[in-house]
């Protein structure tokens, strides 16, 4: 695996039918950049049903390039609105909108879209590199499956915030959704209160398009996204030969930044991009720029989130562990498609595997073609009263989630969905663990009853060999973080309210 397989995914993705689907994903991407609030995990979970018709390499490059043509849009917003589409795109606002203010909102946008695909494309030359990793994990039996499932449950769990227990509501409640309906060891019902809907357990699209489409629409029905506002003039377009020159460096250090933040569990693009803008302000020679104006603090955070939205799929793609909400949608669109995400993909379909990440190169060549020449139709849709868009969505996800098997249970499916995320968003409950759970819990369950049955009811074949033992280890590791990190961040914030308050007595 490596460069000669990405040159044959790209000889498969340059054909007329694929390179279609990945524009029309990167202008929904955009599109769902723009709108304030409703993010990709929200479009992607609601696009799914329109990718039956497709084969499963085309329905997951159109679903890609939303994901990546997400963090694209959000730009538009955060210059001319001074409102991150996305929230990736909140360090873009503080300088961005400063220069759509003086008149520059123009060269903003084309420095944000360079630096975006320069960070999209050090994400595609980190994918080939680490994706030869993968065929290590290809020796894995039953018992280092079922562990790697419960790695990758602990990880999201012990990242997903401050609340430790909350993370664990979420979890219980994903698996408990994820064991209704057959028990594949024993064939016997689970939960299903006869209901012959339940018999293949809770349609996924629709819990994943409740939880996410459903509950952005109710979020935004008590808020209208900043909509009323007036964007800015674009101006001038082309940036000058110092904005260039400024932007080179930020965009490098903001594209590592954003590669290495993506492959960690749980990364928030706001903090990737809020630290990719932290840096450029500690090195820079200009510091009283910053929030004035400075081309570097677009250049950099920008290359971050675009980088992050690329590398944050490679744990999906080599160990089958999704690393948020949108990415364990993705694997979710894998599962509905037919293929199983992880090591077992390079093995099976290296051919879809390859195609898809080669897209990703071709799907940021197309938002840097799009970029600035569609600033104007969003401008448009911007003006758009917000509560019509919202209806339209709607109609779309009600509509989407019947065609799916044609029935209506389904749809009652998504409203209860929409219902607990929408309640979970209230009690501030992460909705990541749930989605991640219920993707993982059959996975789960299956390799557990697995090993037990191979080594006839021994547990002792979970801590057997190297592999066992590491995992094991990583995984308490992360549990123990979980629990001790509220702990932490306690005591990092009183120490740093003792220092300011020793140093405002000194003063």
């Amino acid at each position: 695996m490596g460069f000669p397989d990405l040159m044959a995914g790209f000889v498969n993705v340059l054909t007329p039918t694929h390179l279609l689907f990945a524009l029309l994903g990167c202008v929904l991407g955009m599109l769902v950049g723009v709108l304030p609030g409703f993010g990709p995990a929200a479009a992607v979970s609601l696009l799914i049903p329109i990718t039956f018709g497709l084969d499963a390499t085309t329905a997951l490059i159109m679903l890609a390039a939303i994901l990546y043509g997400a963090a694209f849009g959000g730009t538009v917003t955060a210059v001319l609105l001074r409102i991150p589409g996305e929230a990736s795109s909140i360090a873009t606002t503080l300088d961005g909108y400063e220069m759509a203010k003086s008149g520059r909102g123009g060269p903003a946008l084309v420095v944000a879209a360079l630096a975006s695909f320069v960070g999209g494309l050090v994400g595609v030359v980190g994918f080939v590199v680490v994706a030869p990793f993968s065929r290590f994990a290809l020796e894995f039996g039953a018992p280092e499956l079922f562990l790697v499932a419960l790695l990758g449950m602990a990880l999201i769990t012990s990242f997903s915030g401050n609340n430790p227990a909350k993370a664990l509501i979420s979890v219980g409640l994903g698996l408990a959704i994820a064991s209704v309906g057959i028990d594949s060891g024993q064939g016997i019902q689970r939960f299903t209160f006869g209901m012959p809907e339940l018999f293949d357990g809770v349609a996924l699209v629709a819990v994943v398009m409740g939880c996410f489409g459903l509950t952005e629409i109710l979020i935004q029905a008590r808020s209208a996204g900043g909509a009323g506002r007036r964007p800015l003039a674009v101006g001038k377009l082309l940036p000058t030969k110092t904005d260039i020159t400024r932007s080179a460096g930020p965009t490098m250090r903001g594209s590592v930044i954003g590669f290495f933040m993506g492959l960690l569990p749980g990364s928030p693009g706001a903090a990737t991009s809020l630290a990719s803008y932290a840096m450029e302000k500690k090195l820079t020679k200009r510091p009283g720029q910053f929030g004035k104006g400075a081309v570097e603090g677009v250049a950099g955070p920008e290359s971050a989130n675009n980088a992050l939205a690329l590398s944050s799929m490679i744990p999906l793609f080599t160990l089958g562990i999704p690393t948020s909400a949108t990415v364990a949608i993705m694997a979710s669109a894998f599962t509905i498609n037919g293929l199983i995400p992880g090591p077992l993909l390079f093995r099976d379909n290296p051919e879809v595997a390859w195609t898809i990440i080669a897209s990703f190169l071709v799907g940021n060549i197309i938002l840097l073609i799009l970029n600035v020449p569609l600033v104007r139709l969003w401008i448009a849709v911007l003006k758009i009263p917000f509560h019509y868009l919202m209806a339209m969505i709607l109609a779309f996800m009600f509509l989407g989630v019947y065609s799916i098997n044609g029935s209506v249970f389904d749809i009652f499916i998504m409203l209860g969905a929409g219902v607990i995320g929408y309640l979970f968003h209230l009690t501030k409950i992460p909705l990541t663990p749930l989605v991640l759970a219920l993707i993982l819990g059959p996975l789960l369950e299956e390799n557990f009853q697995r090993s037990l049955s191979l080594s006839r009811g021994d547990y002792g074949v979970f801590v057997e060999g190297p592999i066992n033992k590491v995992l094991l280890l990583v995984f308490i590791a992360a549990v123990l973080f979980g629990m001790l990190r509220p702990v932490l961040a306690r005591i990092l914030s009183r120490r740093a309210t003792r220092t300011q308050l020793i140093k405002e007595s000194v003063s």
